[in-house]
């Protein structure tokens, strides 16, 4: 890797963690005092599933070891690959669509393939590149017939551009942890 694109890809990471923290903003909600003066309300936790604490343990987890584990955020659609607690590389993904959702949990890739033929009741679409599977027919990979990354658009899968997948798929192994979070 030379200077130059180490550099772009340290500037693409930070931005895209820029962005996330902005729109990781807690509202705070706001209520008048006796005297009508506004005053900051408390912030309402919402109660999280058992899916979200799981996630967010899982997270703490691996931010605690130099293992290489990927994140993908549904409300942002946002990939991070992690070295323990260090972005490596982040993209901008398309997931699910509402009514074929992807779904959220702490799984790990279990089979990787350089191409694979992916069908559905409405989808025939040959030559999948670089599809590492993480949990039955739920898979991250590359796609060559849309760019429409940062919308949902899929059947469940991850959708990545091409040359991103290429990078995912050389960088992670079978056994690699993906942690998929709203």
């Amino acid at each position: 890797m030379n200077a130059f694109t180490l550099k772009s890809s340290v500037l693409r990471i930070g931005a895209v963690l820029a962005g996330m923290a902005l729109l990781a903003v807690t509202p705070v909600s706001l209520s008048q005092a006796a005297d009508g003066a506004p005053e900051v309300g408390a912030i309402a936790a919402k109660p999280k599933s058992k899916t979200v604490k799981a996630t967010d343990r899982a997270m703490q987890k691996l931010k605690q070891t130099e293992q290489r584990w990927i994140e993908i955020n549904l409300t942002n659609q946002r990939l991070i690959a992690w070295e323990g607690n260090t972005p490596v590389y982040a993209v901008v993904v398309s997931t699910g669509k509402a009514k074929t959702p992807t779904l959220t949990g702490v799984f790990e890739v279990q089979h990787k393939f350089r191409t694979k033929r992916m069908q559905g009741s409405d989808y025939d679409v040959p030559n999948v590149p670089f599809t590492m599977f993480y949990d039955g027919n739920y898979a991250i990979h590359g796609a060559y017939w849309h760019n429409r990354f940062g919308t949902p658009v899929s059947h469940g899968c991850v959708n990545v551009a091409v040359n991103h997948a290429k990078w995912l798929y050389k960088w992670a192994d079978v056994g690699t942890p993906v942690v998929v979070r709203k």
